[in-house]
């Protein structure tokens, strides 16, 4: 299971990069159709459509690799058994607010396509289909943050902080500015 979780994670985030050089695409080559007099006022659609997908696809493999902003200062002063703790509790409320995020992103997307809802700039598409990004990336996210609450439970170290530790180890420090 945490073989195909791991894959899965790293999936998510190999198409949340193929939807960041795909904005990188459409940018270079809506400036090219300017400098051309052809016309790109759908690709600004587009781009924000895979802004968002971008952003959701990648944030449960950001999350378990430590790439999120945690706010250690109180963690590093605690004990070990405190601290540990404090991650089940973190981590409980965030499942719950993570859960409802997903739960909420689910009900919008399943709400534009049971009403119809077309886009309403130059390019009419359903909603439906940028906003599964959102509710995909959203239960992706809440299966990651579920799987570090499980993992702290049952007495292991979080994901993100091994990955954290394991980059000091090698000298890398960058994440931490």
């Amino acid at each position: 299971m945490r073989r195909w979780l791991d894959r899965i994670y790293l999936a998510a985030g190999a198409l949340g990069a193929t939807f960041i050089a795909l904005i990188c695409v459409l940018m270079v080559a809506q400036s090219i159709m300017r400098e051309l007099g052809l016309r790109t006022g759908a690709i600004n659609d587009i781009v924000s459509w895979f802004c968002a997908a971008a952003a959701f696809f990648a944030m449960a493999h950001a999350f378990k690799h430590g790439d999120f902003v945690r706010v250690t200062l109180l963690l590093e002063k605690l004990p070990t058994r405190r601290c540990r703790q404090l991650e089940m509790v973190t981590l409980g409320i965030a499942s719950v607010a993570v859960g409802y995020l997903t739960w909420s992103a689910c009900l919008f997307t399943y709400e534009s396509w049971e009403f119809n809802d077309i886009a309403q700039g130059l390019l009419p598409v359903p909603m439906w289909i940028p906003q599964l990004s959102f509710a995909l990336g959203s239960v992706l996210f809440w299966v990651a943050v579920v799987d570090e609450f499980i993992i702290v439970l049952r007495g292991g170290v979080p994901s993100f902080v091994r990955a954290v530790e394991e980059r000091h180890a090698k000298g890398d420090f960058s994440s931490d500015i």
